[in-house]
């Protein structure tokens, strides 16, 4: 099951004054590449613990509708639902109604009503369930942890920007994700 970003966030979980207070860097010069850091660091710390750090839009895509009337979200937290539908042979997409579904945001899990929901006739993404995820809408409700994994992870791509290493997360950072990370059973 894939999610696809569809409204990234509006904001970054650190600003730019932070991150430059972190490094030390008391100058306008570099401005833009520390801003284009802390995205980087951003979708490594998403990516890493499978979680939105602000609001985001996805779109989960499922080929057919699992049995147990449960979809497990690949992205979290889960804040809404913000839209459903199936797509017929031909393509053509049909609106499902958002009350055939609930969340439950404290697993992560989308439950369905089976008995209302059509079968979708594409056989390969034709189910489409849009959501929004993230942990709020500014750098106050990301956790503490989250913020400073960033912080670390702009400080070292500032000072080996002109190093390509492996693309590995440095000890520190891998344990201050450790108990955020979204893991699949």
């Amino acid at each position: 099951m894939a999610a696809i970003l569809t409204e990234p966030p509006e904001t970054e979980p650190l600003t730019l004054d932070e991150a430059k207070a972190f490094l030390r860097v008391e100058h306008a010069a570099e401005d833009e590449l520390i801003a284009s850091l802390i995205k980087a660091a951003r979708m490594a710390v998403e990516a890493a613990t499978r979680r939105a750090l602000i609001v985001q839009g996805f779109r989960i895509v499922l080929d057919a509708w699992p049995a147990g009337d449960r979809i497990p979200s690949p992205v979290s937290p889960l804040r809404s639902l913000t839209g459903a539908r199936v797509r017929a042979a031909g393509g053509s997409a049909a609106d499902l109604n958002l009350a055939a579904f609930t969340l439950d945001t404290a697993s992560n899990v989308i439950h369905f009503e089976r008995g209302l929901l059509t079968e979708p006739g594409q056989p390969i993404a034709g189910i489409e369930i849009e959501v929004t995820a993230g942990y709020g809408d500014d750098a106050a409700s990301v956790p503490e942890p989250l913020r400073q994994a960033m912080r670390l992870l702009v400080a070292r791509y500032y000072a080996q920007r002109d190093r390509v290493e492996k693309d590995e997360l440095p000890e520190t950072v891998r344990a201050l994700l450790a108990p955020y990370r979204a893991v699949s059973l």
